[in-house]
Protein backbone atom coordinates (compact mmCIF):
# COMPACT_ATOMS: atom_id res chain seq x y z
CA UNK A 1 0.00 0.00 0.00
CA UNK A 2 1.75 3.53 -0.75
CA UNK A 3 2.64 5.51 1.80
CA UNK A 4 0.03 8.13 1.33
CA UNK A 5 -2.72 5.76 1.66
CA UNK A 6 -1.25 4.42 4.77
CA UNK A 7 -1.17 7.84 6.43
CA UNK A 8 -4.55 8.43 5.69
CA UNK A 9 -5.64 5.47 6.87
CA UNK A 10 -3.65 6.26 10.28
CA UNK A 11 -6.14 9.29 10.04
CA UNK A 12 -9.31 8.12 9.60
CA UNK A 13 -8.80 5.41 12.21
CA UNK A 14 -7.75 7.89 14.74
CA UNK A 15 -10.85 9.59 13.66
CA UNK A 16 -13.31 7.52 14.49
CA UNK A 17 -11.70 6.64 17.63
CA UNK A 18 -12.03 9.90 18.83
CA UNK A 19 -15.63 10.40 17.67
CA UNK A 20 -16.21 7.44 19.76
CA UNK A 21 -14.77 8.39 22.77
CA UNK A 22 -15.85 12.24 22.76
CA UNK A 23 -19.61 11.39 22.10
CA UNK A 24 -19.74 9.37 25.76
CA UNK A 25 -17.61 12.56 27.03
CA UNK A 26 -20.35 14.53 25.84
CA UNK A 27 -23.03 12.77 27.51
CA UNK A 28 -21.27 12.40 31.27
CA UNK A 29 -19.28 15.57 31.07
CA UNK A 30 -21.94 18.14 29.19
CA UNK A 31 -25.42 16.49 29.78
CA UNK A 32 -25.82 15.60 26.34
CA UNK A 33 -28.32 12.70 25.29
CA UNK A 34 -27.33 8.96 26.13
CA UNK A 35 -28.68 8.71 22.61
CA UNK A 36 -25.10 9.13 21.16
CA UNK A 37 -23.68 5.92 22.88
CA UNK A 38 -25.22 4.24 19.70
CA UNK A 39 -23.15 6.70 17.65
CA UNK A 40 -20.35 6.32 19.86
CA UNK A 41 -20.34 2.60 19.49
CA UNK A 42 -20.48 2.47 15.55
CA UNK A 43 -17.75 4.57 15.75
CA UNK A 44 -15.56 2.46 18.04
CA UNK A 45 -16.66 -0.42 16.18
CA UNK A 46 -15.75 1.37 12.39
CA UNK A 47 -12.08 2.22 14.53
CA UNK A 48 -11.47 -1.87 15.63
CA UNK A 49 -12.05 -2.54 11.85
CA UNK A 50 -9.77 0.33 10.41
CA UNK A 51 -7.09 -0.90 12.46
CA UNK A 52 -7.31 -4.15 10.89
CA UNK A 53 -6.87 -3.02 7.41
CA UNK A 54 -3.31 -1.46 7.92
CA UNK A 55 -1.01 -3.42 6.13
CA UNK A 56 1.91 -4.04 9.43
CA UNK A 57 1.47 -6.35 11.98
CA UNK A 58 -0.71 -5.74 14.74
CA UNK A 59 1.64 -4.28 17.28
CA UNK A 60 3.23 -2.47 14.75
CA UNK A 61 0.38 -0.46 13.70
CA UNK A 62 -0.74 0.28 17.33
CA UNK A 63 2.95 1.73 18.05
CA UNK A 64 2.75 4.08 15.07
CA UNK A 65 -0.91 4.63 15.58
CA UNK A 66 -0.24 6.48 18.77
CA UNK A 67 1.71 9.48 16.85
CA UNK A 68 -1.22 10.11 14.59
CA UNK A 69 -3.93 10.06 17.53
CA UNK A 70 -1.51 12.71 19.59
CA UNK A 71 -1.66 14.82 16.07
CA UNK A 72 -5.04 14.65 15.45
CA UNK A 73 -6.38 14.37 18.99
CA UNK A 74 -4.78 18.51 19.27
CA UNK A 75 -6.34 19.32 15.84
CA UNK A 76 -9.60 18.56 17.54
CA UNK A 77 -8.94 20.49 20.42
CA UNK A 78 -8.20 23.22 18.33
CA UNK A 79 -11.30 22.74 15.87
CA UNK A 80 -13.55 21.31 18.14
CA UNK A 81 -13.11 22.57 21.63
CA UNK A 82 -11.95 25.82 20.03
CA UNK A 83 -8.68 25.81 22.00
CA UNK A 84 -5.31 26.56 20.23
CA UNK A 85 -2.50 24.02 20.38
CA UNK A 86 0.65 25.72 21.94
CA UNK A 87 4.29 25.63 20.80
CA UNK A 88 4.42 22.78 23.19
CA UNK A 89 1.88 20.86 21.97
CA UNK A 90 3.51 21.32 18.12
CA UNK A 91 6.69 20.28 19.28
CA UNK A 92 4.95 17.19 21.15
CA UNK A 93 3.31 16.47 17.73
CA UNK A 94 6.70 16.84 16.02
CA UNK A 95 8.65 14.58 18.00
CA UNK A 96 5.04 12.10 18.09
CA UNK A 97 4.83 12.10 13.91
CA UNK A 98 8.57 12.03 13.33
CA UNK A 99 8.03 8.49 15.87
CA UNK A 100 4.94 7.00 14.00
CA UNK A 101 7.30 7.79 10.37
CA UNK A 102 10.11 5.93 11.62
CA UNK A 103 7.91 3.04 12.99
CA UNK A 104 5.89 2.58 9.78
CA UNK A 105 7.68 3.66 6.86
CA UNK A 106 10.87 2.11 7.80
CA UNK A 107 12.53 -0.40 4.94
CA UNK A 108 11.40 -4.18 6.33
CA UNK A 109 13.32 -7.09 4.87
CA UNK A 110 11.43 -9.43 2.62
Amino acid sequence: MPEWKVAGLYLVTALAEIVGCYLPWLWLRQGASAWLLVPAAASLALFAWLLTLHPAAAGRVYAAYGGVYVAVALAWLWLVDGIRPTAWDMAGVAVTLAGMAIIAFAPRAG
